[in-house]
Formats: C-alpha cells, structure tokens, sequence
C-alpha cells in the first residue's frame, strides 16, 4: 500500500484498507476493512468527504441516506470516509437535523493514509476532496469520480452507474450507453457491425440483434 502514492488506476486491485467507523445504526465505534467486504462478497463505495460540521457535505449525506437501503439490498456497503475521528462524526450525526435518517458506517481516516491511497488528500489543508469510488466484490476499482471542495455529489447518478457496473459485471459483452438506468433498458453490443451504427441500434431501425439487447 505504501508503493501507492498517487492514486489507484481503474481496472487496478485495491489493497487492502481499514479504518475505524462510527456505526451510526448501532451509535456506537467499529471497524471496517476492504478485506472483510471481500470476504462476504459485498460491493465497496467509498463516498471520501472534506470535513464534519460543514454545509455541501450534509446535503450530500442527506441524499446517500435516502437511497442506503437501495445500495445494500444490491449487495453494497457504502463508507463515507473523511480526515475526522470518529469521535467527531459521532458528534456531528447526533447534532445535525440532515445526518438524522444516517445508518451507513462513517469512516475515520484522520491520518490521511487512506485518502491519500485513493488520491484526493488535499496537503495543504490535511482534507480529502469529495471523491467516489466504486469497487467490486473481487476488490477491483470499477469506477471513481473526484469534485472539489464546493461541488456536491448526484447519488442518483452514483446510484446509475452502480447498477451499470452491476450489470455489466454479469453481461461483459454489453454495454451500458449515457441514458441507460435500469437492467432492461438498451444496452450495446460493440462489434464490427455497429461501427457508425449506434444510432440505428438505439433507435432500433437496424435490425440487427447481434448489436443491441434490449
């Protein structure tokens, strides 16, 4: 882990990582490693944060806990991740009226190590950027997605391209194109025959089922 100081690359193995949490569905401190979600076959998001106590991160916290029972019925586990203790995200879920519906695990990483593995540690203000990270059961990065300090996050959008990757981790063969959003929309079949021929796939005037899965 320690070769790593730039960022992991998508398609990459992630090593291993673990970090104390603040189990706000138990109100009480825990522990979480990538090596235990392995284990149990759980998809990991990583949902990495600036800081406690501030204003864009509680919106955001607010719309991933609208959706949390979504992402675990799939089979994932989703870890918010900043450089606080877990002392302060207990403090902070119990004081803010927008963390009230939180049940997720609140990842402590306030030595940076874990930020800086994923590569969105700020050093010169010892904060992460707002970064998302999709990996696999297998522990493979599938997806990341880094804004700075003052953009928020869309978790429908995070909650889109889970499910793409979800699917196309069982239809390798296909893929998913900008406007798809549940298993049953159009996904495509890249080959020979649909060079300069995605629009007719899409709009389903090329006939051709060899391209397209509906």
């Amino acid at each position: 882990m320690e070769e790593i100081c730039c960022g992991l690359n998508i398609g990459q193995d992630v090593p291993n990582f673990k970090m104390e949490t603040y189990e706000p569905s138990k109100g009480d401190f825990g522990e979480i490693s990538l090596e235990t979600l392995k284990s149990n076959k759980k998809w990991t998001i990583l949902f990495f944060y600036p800081a406690d106590f501030t204003f864009v991160c509680a919106t955001e916290f607010a719309a991933l806990a609208e959706q949390y029972d979504q992402f675990k019925n799939l089979g994932a586990e989703v870890i918010t991740v900043s450089t606080d203790t877990k002392f302060t995200h207990l403090a902070w879920q119990g004081a803010e009226g927008m963390l009230k519906g939180v049940k997720y695990p609140m990842g402590a990483d306030p030595t940076g190590r874990v930020s800086r593995l994923f590569g969105v540690y700020d050093e010169e203000t010892g904060l992460a950027l707002r970064g998302t990270f999709i990996i696999s059961p297998d522990g493979k990065l599938f997806n990341s997605e880094v804004n700075f300090y003052n953009i928020g996050r869309n978790v429908d959008e995070l909650m889109r391209k889970f499910k793409a990757n979800l699917y196309v981790s069982s239809h390798p063969e296909e893929a998913c194109p900008a406007k798809w959003k549940e298993e049953g929309d159009k996904t495509l079949k890249p080959s020979a025959q649909m060079v300069g021929k995605v629009y007719e796939a899409l709009e389903g005037s090329y006939g051709g089922e060899d391209i397209i899965s509906k």
